[in-house]
């Protein structure tokens, strides 16, 4: 991923406070998530495969940050996979991976983005599924 402008993480700051102060007013947790999409992509193009709910910044051509708001990290596994199937079948191209953190409100926003790129990078270079969390960062292949 090249140099992030910083219009960009401020966009992405804002969105982890947003979903942190959900959490703390309502009880609501999100789950973050990193997509990598290898051709590049429109944001019109990706929000026909992402749920109404769900809030996304387009990074660069092939990046987007995910929030998945009101979404528990399994089942924002689950809505991941279903995500990557769909475009697998649309664009005929097996090179999306996704990464999703645990969503702590301890975790200043920026540690959140760093860790995501940590695990989107772990996913690129050794998965053999392409959405993995932050396990992936524990485990030495």
């Amino acid at each position: 991923m090249n140099k992030i402008q910083p219009s960009i993480i401020n966009r992405i700051n804002v969105q982890v406070k947003k979903s942190y102060y959900t959490f703390e007013r309502y009880n609501s947790v999100s789950t973050f998530a990193l997509l990598y999409h290898e051709e590049p992509m429109t944001v019109v193009e990706l929000s026909s495969f992402v749920r109404i709910s769900d809030h996304f910044i387009q990074i660069d051509d092939n990046h987007y940050f995910i929030t998945f708001a009101f979404t528990t990290q399994d089942n924002t596994y689950k809505a991941v996979q279903n995500l990557v199937h769909h475009l697998d079948n649309h664009f005929n191209n097996r090179k999306t991976c996704i990464a999703i953190d645990n969503f702590d409100v301890t975790n200043a926003p920026h540690l959140v983005f760093n860790r995501l790129q940590q695990i989107l990078e772990e996913t690129k270079r050794n998965s053999f599924t392409r959405v993995e969390d932050e396990s992936i960062l524990d485990t030495n292949f």
